[in-house]
């Protein structure tokens, strides 16, 4: 008798799927690096390793780097050597060239600090970069009574050097009243365009500005832009204008709604302002100014898209169905490389629509649960989409246990796709070969939706994600394939939020897993290193509008709390701080509901380390498996 010995990726497995990012592409368009995360599981660390795929041969290999931390490639303007940062044995980053004919790697760069992003100069001599000015700038502290009146602070400044470190690098923007957060060359190296906040304060990320520096004279200008800037900027090929991702209103509208931008694009000669797209109800992302046009990048539902935008305001889409998620090309035009996810599967590599890796071979022989994308109405008659994944030998006759997984953000959604970047915290495979059925909502404030639908958890944070959520278990439970007395629900980050308002406000789960979430907005807006993201959904701070803040926020419901819930939170969590997760624990313990926090030591919202990673995800799996299924824990 033949023995069936196929089955589901286990969790190490699936933490250990590698992840492929960083991709860029020669000018010539012959030669494509991109970076290949994989799990290093003795030294508990992730491995980054550049590899190298040469058209002509038809193959990749492995730059024989030494290093392990390697990222960020990209080629020389000559494409006869590659530029990467390297940051080995918790070393900071600093900028190495490998050079392909004698395989010699130089280290160009030793920032104390490290290097945060590079680009090479227009002829290939040397680079420039972001790294820690060496002046500290001083502010006025936030609270003098409790903290020192003034504070230093040091910026992210533009810094230049040669290949041979001749003369010495110098910082070209040091002194400067900013903090650069990311910065564009023109073509003909004459000018640089910069990003740039007050401080390197994350609260102080929504005041970035954008300032032109002419790098012979070193001379900045502060440009009249007064919009909430978004990623992405990119200088024309002629070098007169700009494009870059901006809010449709003026900066201090933002304060207290939700953010949104289109592309807009800056002339230097006369000032003019111009909103290229008028029909795309997207967020675009510039990623490059081509000869042909402007190669950006949008959300369509649960598709990340590609496409040229021409001078007359149409989009030529290069990649419309799958998940890219970053995109290299060349200055004509005519080469371009990408990676992409198609429904069910990992993210490959291409080079002018053609797949040059093979990584999906990693399910050979083996289970692989189904996803689909679901629809379903709410209580208040709006559509929401969802991924629902399903086992092997799904039968529609059957009622199974359900698990909910909801995405952070809000501001983001969920996919169709196998990839860690996408849920690295939950494994569905685990929770598919045990029987369960996994629905991933994309309620109100997810993207891809458009604008109307992004903005449509205003001041309805907590009862409309509920409602979207349960709406979406009802729609199950009427088709029949779900059993109303098993479902869970579990998320992180705003996901997480979701999950806590589920676990106080609803007994209709039987077993809930809360990671890194908000359980009571006064307490995150006060502890966060980002004030402003509340307010931008509850529209007002919680000293002017206590009510929303308190109507919103899990702790609230508290008293009527009975689901047994597990709680998991990063100790360093700057984005939603822990003394959320420690206020829901006293308050459920208190309440009499089973309930169990674990702090990840060291961990801020998420961890860089396989061994932890897998943790997660075996906790959930053990819980879930315990509350709604009897097994043990």
């Amino acid at each position: 008798m033949t023995v069936n010995k196929k089955a589901y990726l286990n969790i190490e497995e699936i933490v250990s799927i590698p992840s492929l990012s960083g991709i860029t592409i020669s000018a010539d368009g012959k030669s494509i690096a991109f970076v290949r995360r994989t799990a290093n599981w003795e030294e508990n660390i992730y491995d980054h390793s550049i590899c190298i795929y040469e058209q002509e041969k038809g193959e990749s290999y492995r730059l024989p780097v030494s290093g392990t931390g390697c990222t960020a490639p990209s080629w020389s303007p000559d494409a006869k050597s590659i530029a990467y940062l390297r940051g080995d044995d918790d070393k900071n980053n600093q900028i190495f060239v490998q050079f392909i004919e004698d395989n010699r790697e130089v280290q160009i760069t030793n920032e104390v600090e490290g290097v945060n992003e590079f680009k090479w100069d227009a002829v290939g001599k040397g680079f420039y970069y972001l790294a820690q000015a060496k002046e500290p700038v001083k502010r006025e502290a936030l609270y003098e009574h409790f903290y020192e009146v003034a504070k230093e602070y040091r910026n992210n400044c533009l810094c230049y050097t040669t290949i041979d470190q001749k003369p010495q690098p110098n910082q070209l923007t040091d002194g400067q009243d900013f903090h650069i957060h990311e910065f564009a060359l023109s073509n003909d190296g004459s000018k640089a365009v910069l990003i740039a906040a007050p401080t390197s304060k994350m609260e102080d990320y929504i005041n970035r500005e954008l300032y032109l520096l002419h790098l012979e004279e070193r001379k900045v200008e502060k440009l009249p832009i007064d919009k909430m800037l978004g990623e992405g900027i990119c200088f024309s090929p002629e070098g007169h204008k700009i494009c870059y991702s901006a809010s449709e209103r003026r900066k201090d509208y933002y304060q207290n709604h939700i953010q949104d931008s289109t592309l807009e694009i800056y002339d230097f000669h006369n000032g003019e302002v111009t909103r290229p797209l008028s029909t795309l109800d997207a967020m675009p992302v510039p990623l490059y100014w081509t000869s042909k046009g402007i190669l950006i990048r949008w959300q369509h539902r649960t598709n990340y898209c590609i496409g040229l935008l021409s001078k007359d305001g149409g989009v030529d889409t290069l990649s419309e169905e799958g998940f890219v998620l970053e995109a290299s090309g060349t200055r004509d035009g005519e080469h371009l490389a990408y990676n992409k996810a198609v429904e069910g599967e990992l993210f490959e590599i291409y080079w002018n629509d053609q797949k040059i890796t093979n990584e999906n071979s990693l399910f050979d022989g083996k289970f692989k649960s189904h996803r689909e994308i679901i629809s379903w109405k709410t209580s208040d008659d709006v559509e929401i989409e969802g991924v629902l994944s399903t086992p092997i030998a799904f039968d529609r006759n059957k009622a199974y246990p359900l698990l909910l997984i909801i995405h952070g953000g809000p501001n983001w959604a969920s996919f169709p796709l196998f990839s860690d970047c996408f849920n690295g915290k939950y494994s569905i495979e685990s929770f598919t070969e045990k029987g369960f059925i996994v629905l991933e909502p994309n309620y109100r404030g997810s993207s891809g939706y458009g604008n109307t639908f992004l903005k449509a958890n205003y001041r309805t944070l907590g009862m409309a994600n509920y409602d979207d959520v349960i709406s979406g278990v009802d729609a199950l439970i009427e088709k029949g394939i779900v059993d109303k007395a098993r479902i869970g629900v579990m998320g992180w980050s705003n996901g997480g939020y979701i999950s806590a308002f589920c676990s106080t406000f609803s007994n209709r789960f039987k077993a809930i897993s809360v990671g890194g979430g908000i359980t009571n907005w006064c307490t995150n807006y006060v502890h966060t290193d980002l004030p402003y993201f509340t307010s931008m959904y509850l529209g007002d701070n919680p000293w002017n509008d206590p009510e929303i803040y308190a109507q919103t926020s899990p702790m609230t419901y508290i008293k009527s709390a009975s689901t047994p819930t597990l709680i998991q939170h990063g100790e360093k969590d700057a984005r939603v701080p822990i003394a959320n997760a420690y206020e829901l624990y006293k308050g459920l313990r208190e309440m009499g509901v089973e309930t169990e926090l674990i702090v990840f030591k060291d961990m801020a919202y998420s961890s860089d380390h396989p061994g932890v990673n897998a943790t997660i995800m075996k906790q959930n799996l053990s819980w879930f498996s315990h509350y709604i299924l009897g097994e043990n824990l």
